[in-house]
């Protein structure tokens, strides 16, 4: 989409702090972080939110996972552990309309959710 933030930071018209990258997903450190490890990770195929996830799409939900803990391995944040969340909609705070896995660490997070 033309218009999306996310599509315009994986062709590289936005800049962002990139922590992982591969042909299927990319994940950078949020602009406003709720928490002081705050990772956005994102399929670089535009799929506006969970609900638009079709069979043919159905895969790469497990392999946003599979980079998730990669991430959190990688940058020793994994032991601690961590929040995955991801919103579906305006009524759940998804303000953009791009699928995408918030990571939250780096603290104790309590009940409080993004």
């Amino acid at each position: 989409m033309a218009d999306c933030v996310f599509c315009k930071i994986i062709k590289r018209e936005i800049p962002s702090d990139i922590v992982y990258e591969d042909d299927r997903v990319i994940a950078f450190k949020d602009v406003n972080p709720a928490a002081p490890i705050h990772i956005l990770v994102v399929p670089k195929k535009h799929i506006e939110n969970l609900l638009q996830v079709s069979e043919e799409d159905g895969d790469i939900i497990s392999y946003i996972y599979k980079v998730i803990n990669k991430i959190a391995i990688d940058n020793n944040f994994a032991q601690n552990g961590f929040r995955v969340i991801a919103n579906c909609g305006k009524d759940s705070g998804q303000e953009v309309m791009h699928i995408h896995f918030h990571v939250l660490g780096g603290r104790k997070l309590g009940d409080k959710i993004v």
